[in-house]
């Protein structure tokens, strides 16, 4: 017997036994291992597809936010403009309304300008008009002081008075 080669008995119970073991396998053991691994083949194609259909869901939602994102940035570009506009607006009609009762305020002080101009100007007037007529008197009192002067004036205010009364008729 040698080692390298098997007597034929030897051979023949190592096919015999390996047949039956090669057959209680196949009926028993191979179907229970191609199930198990056509069942980790399924779970793994399910899993490749449910990850890929995850990969699209988030493609999806990421485009979905980036569009939600765009739309906020425009309609806070437009917020931003409508209130920049509003604020120039509310400037342009304060500095209308304050030109305007600048106006309003300017045309009133030059009223009471003229009003107080008036005022004084009768005020000087009537003063002129007193002072006038202290000094008519002073110069006539001085003048007619005497008798011969006073018959003198009387004689030329009738005459006057005469004239008059002549030229209406």
């Amino acid at each position: 017997m040698s080692l390298l080669l098997p007597d034929a008995g030897l051979l023949f119970w190592m096919m015999l036994s390996f047949g039956i073991v090669f057959l209680v396998l196949y009926k028993y053991g191979f179907p229970v291992i191609t199930s198990m691994l056509d069942e980790r083949k399924k779970f793994i194609d399910d899993s490749l597809r449910n990850a890929a259909e995850a990969n699209e869901r988030l493609a999806r939602i990421e485009q979905e936010s980036e569009a939600i994102l765009k739309s906020a940035r425009d309609e806070q570009a437009r917020l931003l403009r409508e209130a920049a506009q509003t604020r120039e607006q509310l400037l342009d009609d304060a500095h209308r309304k304050a030109a305007a009762e600048r106006e309003k305020m300017i045309e009133e002080a030059k009223a009471a300008i003229r009003r107080e101009k008036d005022e004084a100007i009768r005020e000087v007037q009537a003063q002129v008009a007193e002072l006038s007529l202290a000094i008519a008197e002073k110069v006539i009192r001085k003048e007619l002081s005497t008798d011969k002067s006073r018959q003198a004036y009387t004689m030329e205010l009738v005459d006057e008075a005469l004239a008059v009364k002549e030229d209406e008729q």
